[in-house]
């Protein structure tokens, strides 16, 4: 293939794959808007503790529908846990948020069909209460983590939650998901534009072959629940098992080394251990329940009817306008992100000497703390909300480009900030 009919065909399947989930990603932002606005996670924290199964079916189904990947979850499970969350309840979040969110079921039916979009929020319940239970088990003999002082959550109006809405959904969550899901996308015209249909086929390798395969890149490795849609649709194109294709779904979005890495050192082994063999011996158990027992052509019609056109044919004006609008979403965000970056300027206050001497003004102290680990918005509010709730912060500011967190408060004591930064995962310096 010369460079040029190359790059003629990665634009095209770009911007084909792009279209074809737009739509549904698009409805999927207002989605995670909302739920993010009418219902904080402060609500749910309560429900995550308690019963072993009752918390884990809480987390489970409070977790699915959250638009947390795995770079969200991490922080969010970390605070949790460090407010009095179970050690059961905080691992069946953790399993099953970044597996699904009302995005990525909204795009998995887009691009691979009702069957797909079905399954994975079937799988990520079944695998956070089992993962939630196998953990109570083997760490109730071990203390949970010292609970912070919650502190009250602010009372917003309608408009405000509905600006809120906005904000979040179609700003904040699309820069924390956007490089991931251009990252997949990029992988999935790659591989339409260089290998042949059915090129997995010829490899003539078994089922299970394929899905060990996908298990050991996937457990290691980053990527978001809708970041490995457009990946896995074009794996099937190109005659990949669909059971195989599944684990990518399963075992992709749950798992990487920075939760590994977390999970152990905030949870514990027995922690970690529960919840890496409930993901992988989970994504292996609905990998074969669709290779083996159910009827193959329900995971693969769909993928053949919407990505086996050639480059754009059959796109509607809708999808098509869909697809610029989620293009100019995603420069928007990375926009955003570049102006909040750039350091404010300080404003030096005139302050009337006459006045100044009839009042006393306590000390209040500043210091920029540099922290390593923070990716996301996600991560910024967690850090943000968790330190002020410490009785010797009056505000913490996060800036994301920068890594690092501006405090302010009267007398502040290091040791307990770092304690409490390195507890819900994160590096303080």
């Amino acid at each position: 293939m010369k460079i040029t009919e190359f790059i003629l065909s990665f634009l095209g399947d770009f911007f084909a794959i792009l279209s074809e989930m737009s739509p549904y990603l698009l409805l999927g932002f207002l989605f995670a808007g909302l739920l993010y606005a009418f219902i904080p996670k402060q609500r749910i924290e309560k429900y995550f503790n308690g019963h072993p199964f009752k918390s884990s079916v809480l987390a489970s189904l409070f977790g699915i529908p959250l638009p947390l990947c795995s770079c969200g979850v991490i922080p969010t499970g970390a605070a949790f846990y460090k407010n009095g969350a179970s050690k059961g309840g905080t691992v069946s979040f953790l399993i099953s948020t970044p597996q699904t969110g009302v995005d990525s079921i909204l795009a998995t039916f887009s691009l691979m069909g009702l069957p797909f979009a079905i399954i994975r929020p079937m799988a990520a319940l079944v695998t956070g209460i089992s993962g939630g239970l196998i953990t109570s088990v083997i760490t109730a003999n071990e203390p949970n983590s010292q609970t912070f002082h919650q502190s009250t959550t602010k009372h917003k109006t309608i408009s405000q939650k509905f600006k809120a809405v906005f904000q979040y959904g179609f700003v904040e969550f699309i820069q924390d998901i956007s490089k991931w899901l251009i990252i997949g996308l990029v992988l999935a015209a790659i591989i339409s534009a260089l290998i042949p249909n059915n090129f997995f086929e010829l490899l003539n390798m078994p089922p299970v072959l394929q899905m060990l395969m996908i298990l050991l890149v996937s457990v290691p490795l980053y990527i978001c629940a809708t970041g490995s849609i457009p990946l896995a649709a074009i794996l099937i194109l190109k005659g990949i098992s669909p059971g195989a294709a599944f684990v990518l779904l399963m075992a992709g979005p749950a798992t990487n080394a920075a939760t590994i890495t977390m999970i152990g050192k905030v949870m514990g082994k027995r922690s970690l251990l529960a919840y890496l063999g409930t993901i992988i011996f989970g994504a292996l158990a609905f990998g074969m329940l669709i290779d083996y027992v159910l009827p193959l052509e329900w995971f693969t019609q769909i993928a053949n009817q919407h990505l086996g056109h050639q480059h754009g044919e059959g796109l509607s004006w809708w999808q098509i306008a869909s697809g610029i609008v989620l293009l100019l979403l995603i420069i928007n965000g990375y926009y955003q992100k570049y102006k909040s970056s750039k350091p404010a300027e300080t404003v030096t206050p005139v302050i009337n000497q006459q006045t100044a001497t009839q009042f006393t003004f306590a000390p209040v102290t500043a210091k920029v703390i540099q922290v390593d680990g923070m990716t996301c918005n996600h991560c910024k509010a967690n850090v943000e909300s968790n330190l002020e709730k410490l009785d010797f912060i009056d505000s913490a500011k996060v800036n994301l480009a920068n890594k690092t967190v501006t405090l302010e408060g009267g007398k502040i004591e290091l040791d307990v900030v770092k304690e409490l930064i390195n507890s819900l995962g994160y590096t303080c310096k």
